[in-house]
């Protein structure tokens, strides 16, 4: 491998955000990665951007593509780099010395990971990712892919992007890569990157569909853990029944139960 960072970054049809990203990138004080970019084919100029600033890409394409984890796999399968960042169109590092900050966390395990600033309708807050990883957050949760380096044999072992799916094939290959091939992962506690909470995960009349994905992948990858999962689920609801029970509430103020 060539280089210890590889960041790929996939487009269709958004100049201004691609502009963001490709000049964040290029800004970066440190240099030691390749950029990849990987255009769906776009038509509104995204193409002849990206045919201007050829000096600063180590490759790019732009063909029609068959949905977003396709044109993730395409970069994947381009990159030699030891790990791998993922920093879509319109995403950008926080400054220029973001990479030379947070590369010489780049080592041993097989998925590191940071917190992220994230801007929401203009406003703007730190997410602090867990620092140690359960099936109950992984259900259902995961560090965004633009605060996430994943190492390229992690690739290699659980393989790529499920592009039967729609929006959690990132989550999918995650909650594998740590709980069936037992890779190894490490919480940095720090922000390097700032991600917009406008994508299509975050849209309102996308969340049915994440359920369904998440559903169908529990089912079929984990379903003795999802068994033991509903059991704690009834029993939370038992006991949140319980506090906000009246009676309940008495007993503990008599002293003849303890708080729980």
């Amino acid at each position: 491998m060539n280089k210890k960072l590889s960041i790929i970054t996939i487009n269709y049809n958004n100049l201004l955000g691609l502009q963001k990203t490709l000049e964040s990138v290029a800004n970066q004080t440190w240099q030691e990665f390749e950029y990849i970019v990987i255009d769906g084919g776009s038509t509104d100029s995204s193409k002849e951007y990206l045919e201007s600033q050829t000096n600063k890409i180590a490759y790019w394409v732009s063909e029609p593509d068959k949905g977003i984890y396709n044109a993730m796999n395409k970069g994947i399968a381009k990159a030699t780099g030891e790990y791998l960042l993922f920093l879509n169109s319109g995403d950008h590092f926080i400054d220029t010395f973001s990479l030379q900050k947070v590369q010489k966390h780049l080592i041993n395990d097989g998925v590191i990971y940071f917190n992220i600033d994230v801007i929401d309708n203009g406003s703007s807050y730190v997410l602090e990712n867990p620092a140690s990883m359960s099936f109950s957050y992984l259900h259902n949760n995961l560090p965004c892919h633009q605060c996430t380096f994943i190492h390229q044999s992690v690739f290699e072992r659980v393989g790529y992007y499920d592009e039967s799916l729609k929006i959690v094939a990132d989550w999918k290959l995650l909650i594998q890569a740590i709980l069936k091939h037992n890779v190894t992962y490490r919480k940095v506690d720090a922000v390097f990157s700032t991600f917009y909470k406008d994508g299509i995960s975050s849209l309102p009349e996308n969340q049915s569909i994440i359920e369904a994905e998440r559903t169908q992948v529990l089912q079929t990858e984990f379903p003795v853990l999802m068994n033991d999962l509903k059991e704690n689920f009834a029993l939370k609801r038992i006991i949140k029944n319980l506090r906000q029970s009246r009676k309940i509430d008495w007993l503990i103020r008599l002293g003849l139960l303890d708080k729980f």
